[in-house]
């Protein structure tokens, strides 16, 4: 097993694009993936994360720019050539052959005689053992997908490449497959590089996320710092929901920017916030919707000091179980959302309630006031 952080096993895009005709797919990026990452490319639809995926497997030729792979420039080798396996959605087993001589196939083609000793550790591996002499139809769609990968590892490429594998699943079981794939990423060591649209999948199994938007990395990072710390709107509404406040600059106070917005202050941490902030320019205030608690006015007198805090009125609310999502209709911002956990439920908290919305200011972030505060709303949904 290569040492994780032994650089020559690391994957390497440098200035790569894709362009057909006059629409270019990818823009020109540069993008390290450590070797024993697990690495995610995010995005919605049509946003270049599978053109790249295709470049660095050989499938797809770059307009521009190479791919190194392990130390080694492989941009004119050709897919078999190259120390990588591509897992689809579509798994694309034999149908004709069991388990066994599935995994083994890639061994056989090679001319290697003896496998069974491989085919069965790695089935082990994914725990397929007992299932060895199954045809393909006789399991589940989640078995499959594992057989899938114990297919590609068992040429112990140096990176597994898989574009969208749990798309054909359903919600239980992609959740279950999720941390399957983590965990056997973990037991061989090798780099994965995971294509996927769904945001909770890219932040329950990967290390280091690139968010993709029109053919650009918009933000690259570890789950909790993109959640935490976006950069831009596109990137703070598809990793989960943002509630965004236009706020103008007031003053500086250490470390800590006061903003005016809608007749109150808000402050936000001067580390939080991406946008230029010169007094009276204009930032985005973000808030995420479970960071806020919910008073009613009644009882604002109770609310510590120190706290971001606006008004407004209750325009509706669902009861999730785990909590109530409410809609808050307030002068800085329509539809206010706060996810309140339902652990002491207020009864008075019902549509047409006036409440006081407040926050820990270090949960504030700022961003450049030009930019859409609907970016990458749809595209999320």
């Amino acid at each position: 097993m290569t040492n994780k952080t032994d650089p020559t096993g690391d994957v390497r895009l440098t200035g790569i694009s894709k362009t057909y005709g006059a629409f270019t797919a990818v823009h020109p990026l540069d993008l390290t993936v450590p070797q024993g990452s697990f690495f995610a490319l995010l995005g919605a639809s049509g946003c270049g994360k599978t053109t790249t995926l295709r470049m660095i497997a050989g499938l797809e030729e770059p307009s521009a720019g190479t791919v190194s792979l392990g130390g080694q420039d492989v941009t004119a080798l050709p897919p078999y050539k190259r120390p990588v396996n591509t897992v689809f959605q579509s798994y694309a087993l034999f149908p004709h052959l069991d388990i066994f001589e599935n995994v083994a196939f890639g061994l056989r083609r090679r001319g290697i005689k003896s496998v069974k000793k491989q085919v069965g550790e790695m089935l082990d591996l994914v725990q397929l053992g007992e299932q060895a002499r199954k045809k393909p139809h006789q399991l589940s769609g989640g078995q499959q997908q594992r057989v899938a990968v114990a297919r590609a590892l068992i040429n112990h490429p140096k990176v597994l490449l898989l574009d969208e594998p749990l798309g054909a699943l359903d919600l239980k079981l992609r959740r279950q497959m999720q941390l399957e794939l983590k965990r056997i990423q973990t037991e061989v060591g090798i780099t994965f590089i995971h294509v996927t649209h769904d945001q909770e999948e890219a932040m329950t199994m990967a290390d280091t996320v690139a968010v993709m938007n029109a053919g650009r990395v918009e933000q690259l990072g570890s789950p909790a710092d993109l959640y935490e710390n976006p950069r831009t709107t596109f990137v703070a509404n598809f990793l989960g929901t943002s509630n965004f406040i236009e706020a103008e600059v007031d003053s500086k106070s250490g470390e800590e920017i006061v903003l005016k917005a809608g007749g109150g202050k808000l402050v936000l941490p001067e580390a939080r916030c991406s946008a230029p902030a010169a007094t009276g320019g204009k930032v985005l205030v973000g808030v995420r919707p479970e960071k806020i608690s919910l008073t009613h006015a009644d009882d604002a007198g109770e609310i510590p000091d120190g706290r971001n805090r606006i008004t407004g009125r209750i325009a509706d609310s669902s009861f999730i179980g785990v909590s109530t999502q409410y809609v808050v209709d307030s002068p800085v911002c329509s539809d206010f959302e706060v996810y309140a956990q339902n652990i002491d439920r207020d009864p008075r908290l019902v549509p047409g309630a006036e409440v006081v919305l407040h926050w820990n200011p270090a949960h504030t972030f700022g961003l450049d006031a030009d930019q859409d505060a609907d970016a990458g709303v749809e595209e999320a949904a």
